[in-house]
């Protein structure tokens, strides 16, 4: 029998629950994304789901900082496996149109963690209804995703990874079309950080700038410098990345001034380059600017390593993914964007995949985007996915 042939991979308990419960699945979707809730202020969500998981009969925690929620199931022995959602909303003023549209100005979920959220919750209901589950589970719902260094780091000091030999997760990917979900061996997303260098001048007439330190030709030097000097010092197969977006100085056209600012970013997605990211970065910077008289200050913040897919929890995922149709595992390239679920994988293997929800008609809109918005079939699939891993990554599954 194929892997496509094994259909519901629970014996029926995942289909019996998602036909019975589809509009609960959905209503917990758009309840959420009506009532948005920014990076570590997931009070009311954090409120949803312990109501929901203590009427499922289980027995929910709060993580420490007060806003996110842990819940165990399944044997308390042997084998533990984990499932992760984020739950925070991003400052982005929606304009999707949809009748259930955020209702707090200037907050939304862009980014999808509406989706994910109602998902582990359904995931969580379809597996409290099996008789039994044949390896014990720890649900994750995260808060803080969307700010670095990200709040998967608070709750691995506050213990979720501990007993767990394997963690997945599901991403929205309005790039792959409903029905699919994108999986990726390795790298599957990249290491993110940012920095901020404040410059600092005497200042001076334009016309005389070799009298003072040039501020702004200085700046000039290190945005230009910076990202040309590490593609020559860095193998380009680590896919990194710099990339200024924010540069501020003076005023007036015949005035050097004499303070400065530049932010941005800088991306890899090999372990080993991010390690060393940090003292490169500020290396090349000292060595352009020692010339130009101009003092500076360089704040580094070093954000999320990359999302490190483990070939064998990925093949567990291909393998419930497999069984919704002979098409629905496909192929996703590794991006540059940052993901603080590789603070999990840090801990213990695991794998991320990207969950289609294009309704293959409309444009491909992006994530953070203000009018993104899922087909909301794919909340079946990743239910189906999520819970599907539970029985086929047990021992004495197909797989």
């Amino acid at each position: 029998m194929t892997q496509a042939e094994i259909g519901d991979p629970s014996g029926g308990v995942i289909d019996t629950w998602l036909a019975t419960h589809r509009d609960q699945l959905v209503g917990w979707r758009r309840h959420i994304h009506a009532h948005p809730e920014l990076s570590r202020q997931e009070v009311a969500t954090t409120e949803l789901v312990m109501a929901e998981l203590t009427a499922l009969g289980l027995a929910p925690r709060r993580l420490p900082l007060g806003t996110g929620v842990v819940c165990d199931l399944g044997p308390s022995t042997g084998q533990r496996i984990a499932l992760r959602a984020d739950m925070d909303a991003l400052p982005i003023t929606e304009h999707t149109g949809l009748a259930f549209s955020s209702t707090v100005d200037g907050v939304s979920h862009s980014c999808g963690h509406d989706a994910h959220t109602a998902i582990l919750l359904g995931t969580a209901a379809a597996l409290a209804s099996a008789p039994e589950l044949p390896v014990g589970v720890r649900l994750v719902f995260q808060p803080a995703e969307e700010v670095m260094p990200g709040g998967a780091l608070d709750a691995v000091a506050a213990g979720v990874t501990e007993g767990v030999s394997r963690i997945y997760a599901l991403h929205c990917d309005p790039r792959l079309p409903v029905g699919s979900v994108g999986l990726r061996e390795g790298a599957l997303t990249s290491a993110a950080d940012h920095i901020e260098l404040q410059l600092r001048s005497p200042g001076g007439h334009t016309s005389r700038p070799h009298l003072t330190g040039d501020l702004i030709y200085a700046m000039g030097a290190v945005i230009t410098g910076l990202p040309g000097i590490l593609s020559r010092r860095i193998d380009p197969r680590s896919g990194t990345v710099m990339a200024w977006g924010a540069a501020h100085a003076g005023n007036a056209p015949n005035a050097i001034p004499q303070e400065g600012m530049l932010r941005g970013t800088v991306r890899t997605g090999e372990h080993g380059t991010w390690a060393d990211m940090e003292p490169l970065v500020r290396s090349v910077i000292g060595e352009l600017l020692a010339p130009l008289r101009v003092l500076y200050d360089l704040s580094y913040f070093r954000g999320v390593p990359p999302v490190i897919n483990d070939p064998l929890a990925v093949e567990v995922l291909a393998a419930s993914v497999a069984t919704l149709g002979p098409t629905a595992v496909a192929d996703t390239p590794q991006s540059p964007g940052g993901e603080d679920f590789s603070w999990y994988l840090e801990q213990v293997p695991g794998a991320m995949g990207r969950l289609g929800v294009w309704n293959g008609l409309g444009p491909q809109l992006d994530l953070h985007q203000s009018t993104f918005d899922i087909d909301e079939r794919a909340l079946d699939v990743g239910v189906r996915t999520l819970a599907g891993v539970v029985f086929i990554g047990s021992p004495g599954a197909p797989i």
